[in-house]
């Protein structure tokens, strides 16, 4: 095609979407509960290892060893977090 014939062709006008009203980010929202305490974890890698080792072919194990030294410090974190905020739940005496 030449210009010329790209010129006579009626031009297709394109709808412009709606314009959705968003969300108010500026609202009041409702006072929150006093947080529950925080007891840590015993294991934390119990869950983890209960999957079994991931399926790596020949690096499972090793894998899994720094998939667990994560999730420990996460835990380790966590914990720290709890403790400084005085949120630390009381060991149980049994």
């Amino acid at each position: 095609m030449t210009g010329a014939q790209e010129r006579s062709q009626p031009q297709r006008r394109r709808r412009r979407p709606k314009k959705s009203k968003g969300a108010d980010l500026w609202r009041a929202v409702p006072e929150l509960g006093e947080p529950e305490a925080v007891a840590p974890a015993g294991d934390p890698s119990v869950l983890l290892r209960s999957l079994g080792d991931p399926p790596l072919q020949g690096q499972g194990a090793v894998a899994q060893h720094y998939m667990a030294a994560v999730v420990e410090r996460a835990a380790g974190l966590a914990t720290a977090l709890a403790a400084s905020a005085d949120l630390l739940a009381e060991p149980d005496e049994d």
